[in-house]
C-alpha cells in the first residue's frame, strides 16, 4: 500500500481510537460507581475515588460519542496523570513495577484526543458540519 492509502483512512481510525479507548475507560467508572461488570466496593460519595469514577463514567460516555470531546479528553488526561503520580509513582519509580503503564497510556491518548478532537465520526464533527451550513459566511 502506498502512503496515500494509509493517510485517507487516518481521519476514520482516529474516531475508531476515540470510541474504543472511550468505552474502556467508561467500564472504569461503570465498575468504581456502580460495580458493574466487576463488583467494587462503592466509593465514599465525593471522595476521590467516587470524583475519579464519575470522571472516568460521563467522560468516556461523551468520549464515546465524540462530545466535546477535547474538554473531557483534556480533563481524564488530567485524571490519569494526578492518578499515576498519587497512586503508582510512590509504589516504584519503574511503571511496570508500579502498574501504572494504563495509567500513564490513558493520559497520553487522551492529551492526543484534546489536540486531534473526536475525528469524522463524532457529535462535534456533525454539529459543526450543520454549523457550517446553516452559517456559511463563518
Amino acid at each position: 500500500m502506498d502512503q496515500d492509502v494509509w493517510s485517507r483512512y487516518a481521519p476514520q481510525v482516529l474516531s475508531i481510537v476515540r470510541i474504543m479507548v472511550a468505552l474502556l475507560f467508561f467500564e472504569h467508572g461503570l465498575s468504581k460507581l456502580f460495580g458493574f461488570p466487576q463488583a467494587s466496593p462503592s466509593p465514599a460519595l465525593f471522595s476521590l475515588s467516587w470524583l475519579a469514577g464519575a470522571i472516568e463514567l460521563v467522560g468516556g460516555a461523551l468520549l464515546a460519542i465524540g462530545l466535546l470531546s477535547r474538554v473531557s479528553a483534556f480533563i481524564m488526561s488530567g485524571e490519569m496523570a494526578f492518578g499515576y503520580f498519587i497512586s503508582h509513582a510512590p509504589r516504584d519509580f519503574f511503571p511496570i513495577n508500579n502498574r501504572g503503564d494504563a495509567a500513564i497510556l490513558y493520559c497520553f491518548i487522551f492529551l492526543y484526543f484534546a489536540f486531534a478532537g473526536g475525528g469524522p465520526w463524532s457529535l462535534d464533527a456533525l454539529l459543526a458540519r450543520r454549523n457550517s451550513a446553516l452559517n456559511p459566511a463563518k
